[in-house]
């Protein structure tokens, strides 16, 4: 069976002060975030496209648990496959050291750029400016979540010229060790459109909703819950049939931005005025 051809554009990164690593992706390919993106934390993440070879994904991460460093890993994935001339792949490794392979046989533009914490990559370009700003974006933006700096660089990659057959899917990945859900959970951030018109844009709108509902605010700006604050968080309660704060963002998926009754989360306040109005 003929592998996919993933022609895309990505970028795969960590954070090493977070201790987060990712990779984000976009693709005129349906189910993108399915092949391309593979990540561990405190191990590293990998993109694997072009005429796309899944086990370098899991092979890759098993490589670098091992304590092969990133460009170790391209080595010997791609020394060992036979198509490696018509394959592309980036890595970050544990320490943030960057590497990336582009076959020599990948379709115009192809090609990949490497920097501390992060490797950029692309197949099927408009021109190597897509892969370029992928690594300036990256770069200019320290200050971000690992997550938000992923995006902002697919959406000035797009906007930069991206894949010239155009768009379909695009996907965001990024591991924290315990950093997921209820703290039982390795992956803080996994979406995926897998086909729309305008996946990046559409990417973020999820991303937005997703740090909603699972993000947290800093708990010094969290509200007391007395006085009028109460009388109106339980006539809000009330008013949508629930006797307890609890009940209501167990519904609503926010149980996660919920601490108990002295105080909540300003996200979670505006959810419920708006839920209640």
């Amino acid at each position: 069976m003929a592998e996919p051809v993933v022609a895309t554009f990505s970028i795969v990164a960590c954070d090493l002060e977070a201790k987060q690593w990712g990779v984000a992706v976009q693709s005129k390919f349906l189910a993108v975030g399915s092949i391309v993106p593979w990540a561990e934390p405190e191990v590293g993440a990998i993109a694997t496209q072009a005429y796309a070879n899944p086990s370098y994904g899991p092979n890759g991460l098993a490589l670098l648990r091992e304590g092969l460093s990133a460009s170790e890993v391209v080595e010997r994935l791609t020394s060992e496959d036979e198509g490696r001339d018509q394959r592309q792949l980036g890595i970050v490794d544990a320490q943030g050291a960057s590497a990336a392979w582009t076959g020599r046989h990948c379709s115009d533009w192809a090609g990949h750029q490497t920097g501390s914490c992060y490797a950029a990559q692309g197949n099927i370009l408009v021109g190597e400016e897509t892969v370029a700003t992928l690594a300036t974006t990256f770069e200019a933006n320290a200050q971000m979540p690992l997550a938000q700096r992923l995006l902002e660089c697919l959406a000035a990659a797009q906007a930069a010229g991206g894949d010239r057959r155009g768009q379909q899917s695009a996907s965001l990945l990024v591991v924290q060790k315990d950093g997921g859900y209820a703290g039982l959970s390795d992956v803080l951030v996994d979406l995926r459109v897998d086909d729309h018109e305008q996946p990046i844009e559409e990417l973020r709108r999820i991303s937005r909703l997703h740090h909603r509902l699972f993000g947290q605010s800093p708990h010094e700006d969290w509200l007391p819950l007395q006085g009028e604050l109460r009388a109106e968080l339980d006539e809000r309660l009330s008013r949508l049939g629930y006797d307890s704060l609890d009940a209501w963002a167990g519904v609503e998926n926010l149980e996660e931005r919920v601490d108990g009754e002295d105080a909540i989360d300003p996200v979670v306040l505006e959810a419920l005025r708006e839920a209640s109005s």
